[in-house]
């Protein structure tokens, strides 16, 4: 498709959902013929994003909640699936990995997947945050809801989220009756998983149950080198859980989870032949020739939970989520995607982290809110060889990265209603971070490091680095809402975010510039070169959330002001001073000072209904995303002005989605046909422009889904990128952004899926 094609699919789709601001009583005549009493009504859609069980109509910020039910009916595989529908938001893979998370919110979130940052976005799981971004892709499988709020939530949640949060909400198991589901998916490219979950209630007060999910699919495409499959899939899965409920007033819950993929290791497509070589440029753009094989590519994740509630009386809830998590990531990074070890960078993550979120809940009839303290204890390591075997032979640079952090909080947020018509909420936030690092970095000869099952041995230490720092932070929130009648509500929002610093993992102190040209360089220097601060987002937000019978809204402007922005990157360094770029090492900035505004709208309609007759349906959901903003200072490693040379990462300036639904009665049972636009526009990789940047483009998705009359069997057939798009969503480029690195010229893209179809069938029993 053209650019033309997007604009013309954009401005009709945004023109059919414009007709929705129209009064409610003209929607209701021109919708259908029957009277309103007798039509379909939309359902209300009820989320915990203020820590409390209420309709997204009354909750003062920007969600997106998508019920498990809804996403059955989509055919959607993991969380990267909402990025489609979801206004300003960017969830993809991370590049070079299978279940490694990049998430942007409102142009705030993490590129480089670096051990030890903080992430821009949180990802909870059931309440318990992941600390890491390995791991953090989550499939779908067993899940109740998935809601996204935009914006800072550090009054409401245990950890800061700076650019806002994605809550996977899993099922909790039904106390009445013994209960057993199953889902099998059959298609493209030999996809073939299968997901059973159960429930049984042992006495009349305690239950167990849980869900295993197997999913295997061939690759998209093949390593030329290893004769493997390139973006195969092979995941095992499961969750077990145990609930106790010995009263009205109590209720217990431990969970397990564990996530074994053993998918094959993702090679990037090169975009420029060889320079050494010649290669050529693979016709195909989901192949690779990247020939490194050590270590084995592995992802284990593992998780447990302990959840207590006591409902002391009817106005206060005690809760508290005790949790562990871990995880170990293995992977042979091949840069230059060719055979030779130009850049062949093999990787070991190790993440693990203890939590604990205590809350005390208060529901009065016009006093209602949360008191929270909250304490995280993490540790993330990492080590990295880089094989630069081409340019110096069996040359090898080995990274040892070892980060902790510790940090506690205070957070609480209330709401009182001074009428039933105005409401006011007000919520701060105390952190205290604090991150302890080791970076060690050494020179090897002979090859890889025994880290990796080599035989090289080190010449010379380029990086021995240790450092601490912490930091204090107080974070408000202000809430002001207005709601005349039951069917609308206006507010104004203000909230403050933080996210703490730290140290990059990936950093060569040898490398520290004379930053003030004395002649030398102090620790004082290195300390600076190797650490970074913290950054703060001041959002502004004003909004209007309009629910009726069969249409409603939520339209947001929002504002925010995001400064010390955390920029991590990776540049080649000469450590002989030869002129040739020996090596790679991470250097992470607080750049400078962004403004960012912009406009959401969401929005509902029942087109048409009429159950008086033979009870067709036809429904429009539609999403819009405007979002404009820059850099007002970008101060590089080396102190340079760059402001004019940047633009925001991972942020298209405009995204839209709309979907129809036509249902209608078939054999007894109710089928479905669901067709999906979805619009991004330009996005850059990076914040100076490359040849991974991204034109806009669009995806077409379609689904055709029966359910029985009993709503215990549901089958369905999922068409995903129906034009067969090609769009990257990462990439690697040390040739055309800093120092290059390595002889054939590094320049790899990864892009996401093609067109599939997938068959699938859902029992409940």
């Amino acid at each position: 498709m053209s650019k033309s094609h997007f604009k013309i699919m954009f401005i009709g789709s945004t023109a059919m959902a414009s007709i929705c601001l129209f009064p409610q009583p003209l929607i209701a005549q021109t919708a259908s013929d029957a009277p309103i009493e007798e039509a379909r009504k939309l359902d209300p859609v009820v989320v915990s994003a203020r820590r409390r069980s209420e309709t997204i109509q009354d909750v003062p910020l920007s969600v997106t909640a998508y019920s498990g039910e809804d996403l059955a009916k989509t055919g959607a595989t993991d969380i990267t699936a909402i990025t489609e529908t979801a206004p300003n938001v960017t969830l993809e893979v991370s590049r070079a990995t299978n279940s490694t998370l990049s998430a942007f919110i409102r142009g705030v979130g993490q590129q480089d997947p670096v051990a030890g940052f903080e992430a821009g976005v949180g990802i909870y799981l059931d309440d318990v945050y992941l600390n890491r971004p390995q791991a953090a892709v989550l499939d779908i499988f067993d899940v109740e809801r998935i809601e996204v709020l935009r914006g800072p939530q550090g009054t409401l949640y245990g950890r800061n989220t700076i650019g806002g949060a994605v809550k996977y909400v899993t099922q909790r198991l039904d106390a009445d009756k013994a209960t057993v589901n199953g889902r099998i998916n059959v298609g493209s490219y030999s996809q073939f998983d299968q997901t059973v979950s159960f429930s049984l209630p042992v006495t009349d007060t305690l239950r167990i149950g849980g869900a295993i999910t197997n999913l295997r699919r061939d690759g998209y495409g093949e390593n030329l080198t290893t004769g493997e499959d390139n973006y195969n899939k092979k995941l095992l899965g499961g969750r077990a859980s145990v609930e106790w409920e010995p009263s009205d007033s109590l209720f217990f819950r431990a969970s397990y989870d564990q996530v074994q993929d053993d998918s094959n290791p993702r090679g990037g497509h090169r975009l420029v032949p060889g320079l050494l070589s010649g290669a050529p440029v693979l016709d195909d753009v989901y192949d690779t020739r990247g020939g490194l094989i050590v270590p084995e590519q592995k992802v284990d994740a593992t998780g447990w939970s302990l959840l207590g509630e006591w409902h002391i009386n009817d106005q206060w809830t005690l809760k508290n989520t005790f949790a562990s998590r871990e995880d170990e990531s293995a992977s042979p990074i091949d840069f230059d995607a060719l055979p030779a070890g130009d850049v062949d960078v093999p990787i070991i993550y190790e993440n693990e982290q203890l939590s604990n979120e205590a809350q005390l809940l208060y529901d009065g009839d016009r006093l209602k809110g949360v008191i929270g303290v909250y304490y995280l204890d993490a540790n993330a390591f990492n080590v990295f060889d880089t094989l630069l075997d081409t340019a110096f032979a069996g040359f090898n640079a080995q990274t040892i990265g070892d980060v902790d952090t510790e940090t506690w909080s205070v957070f609480a947020n209330f709401t009182y209603d001074f009428s039933d018509q105005i409401s006011v909420t007000l919520g701060g936030r105390y952190t205290d971070d604090e991150r302890q690092s080791q970076v060690l970095r050494r020179s090897f000869l002979g090859g890889f490091s025994d880290a990796f099952g080599g035989s090289g041995f080190p010449f010379a230490t380029t990086s021995d680095f240790e450092g601490t720092n912490s930091w204090t932070d107080f974070s408000p929130t202000l809430s002001i809402a207005y709601k005349p009648n039951a069917e609308n509500n206006y507010y104004f929002t203000y909230s403050r975010g933080f996210k703490g610093g730290g140290f990059d993992p990936r950093g060569q102190s040898s490398a520290t510039p004379d930053f003030n040209g004395d002649g030398g360089v102090s620790e004082d220097e290195i300390f600076r070169f190797m650490a970074f601060e913290p950054e703060i987002v001041d959002s502004y937000e004003i909004g209007w959330k309009y629910s009726g019978d069969r249409y409603r809204h939520s339209l947001a402007a929002f504002f925010s002001d995001y400064t010390d922005v955390q920029v991590p990157g990776s540049i080649g360094i000469d450590v002989d001073g030869d002129g040739e770029a020996d090596t790679f090492a991470g250097i992470t900035t607080n750049a400078g000072a962004v403004e960012i505004y912009g406009v959401e709208y969401e929005g509902s309609l029942v087109v048409a209904a009429d159950l008086a007759t033979d009870g067709d349906s036809l429904d429009l959901d539609w999403s819009v995303g405007y979002l404009s903003g820059g850099y007002e200072e970008f101060i590089d490693a080396f102190g340079e002005d760059q402001s004019d040379e940047v633009e925001l990462q991972n942020t298209p300036d405009l995204t839209a989605s709309a979907t129809v639904t036509y249902s209608r009665p078939l054999a007894d049972g109710d089928i479905y046909f669901l067709n999906t636009l979805s619009y991004r526009g330009d996005s850059q990789q990076f914040e100076v422009a490359t040849p991974l940047d991204q034109d806009a483009f669009a995806l077409w998705n379609a689904s055709l889904v029966w359910d029985s009359p009993s709503g215990k069997l549901q089958l369905g057939l999922h068409a995903k990128n129906l034009t067969d798009e090609e769009y990257i969503v990462a990439g690697y480029d040390l040739l055309t952004v800093g120092s290059p690195l390595g002889l054939e010229g590094t320049l790899s893209a990864f892009y996401g899926a093609p067109r599939a179809v997938t068959a699938t069938a859902l029992w409940r029993y």
